[in-house]
This record gives C-alpha cells, structure tokens and sequence, in this order.
C-alpha cells in the first residue's frame, strides 16, 4: 500500500514522503496514529498545505533547539555510582540516570535521545551526546564519583 507520511517516522521516512508499505501496517499502525495518510488524490492536496506549514514549524524551533542545544552543551552531569575493587563500577551508567539528572536541573529530556557510545563503567569524566530533533544534537559531561 502507498501512503504519505505526515510526521517523520524512524527507518521508514521523513515527512511527506511517500513510501509502500504492508497493507497490515499502513491500516493498524500508520493512519490510526495519524502518522501517514493513503495515498489518494485528495490526500496530496491535503499533505502540501500541512508541508508548508511544517516547514515553517521546523524553522522556528531549529533556532529554539539550537539555543537549547548550547546551553545543554555547557551542562554537567554528576552521577554517583558505587565502586568496586580496583575503582570500577557495579554496573554502567545509564541514559536513564542521565536523564534523570538532567530533568533535577530543569531540562526534559528523554532518555531515549541520550547516546553512549560505549558504556561508561569506570570513574571520571565522559562525554555523551543528546540528540534532539531535526539533526541538532549537544554534549555534555557527565563526571561519575564514587558514592
């Protein structure tokens, strides 16, 4: 089945795009969600009125989140985690416990953004991006001490 996304949709496209999908996904998980729409005649007027509305949309808050994305950069996350012998960790540090720093210092931020390369299982300093939407992404440090 053809449809037209709406909203950008991960590892399927972006916005306004039209993609074939399985007849079974476009009817229970795409249209329901209103995440795409049918493709029909009618259906491509509608989704070039709301593209130009998006691309306004994405403009002003590109310019928010990248205001947000420098004062996120300046951040620092202390996370204390308990030790072991020889100084290592019991466990890794996590983009939950990240986030949830980061939501005590007043940004929301959902875990799910948060991206550790490799896991963080030693005492120090690291850094670890967030990625926000439309490409914009922040470092930040997170400082792990021995509780």
């Amino acid at each position: 089945m053809k449809v037209i996304l709406r909203q950008d949709v991960e590892k399927l496209g972006e916005a306004g795009e039209a993609v074939n999908v399985r007849d079974g996904y476009a009817r229970n998980f795409l249209v329901p969600r209103k995440l795409a729409f049918v493709a029909t005649a009618g259906a491509l007027r509608r989704i070039g009125e709301e593209m130009k509305q998006r691309v306004r949309n994405v403009a002003k808050e590109k310019v928010e989140l990248t205001e947000m994305a420098a004062k996120i950069s300046e951040l620092s996350v202390t996370i204390p985690m308990r030790v072991g012998e020889e100084e290592k960790l019991y466990g890794s540090v996590t983009g939950q416990m990240i986030g949830d720093s980061l939501n005590n210092q007043g940004y929301k931020i959902d875990r799910r953004t948060i991206v550790i390369d490799e896991p963080i299982r030693t005492l120090g300093t690291h850094q670890v991006t967030i990625k926000l939407k439309h490409g914009v992404a922040a470092n930040i440090k997170v400082n792990v001490v021995a509780e």
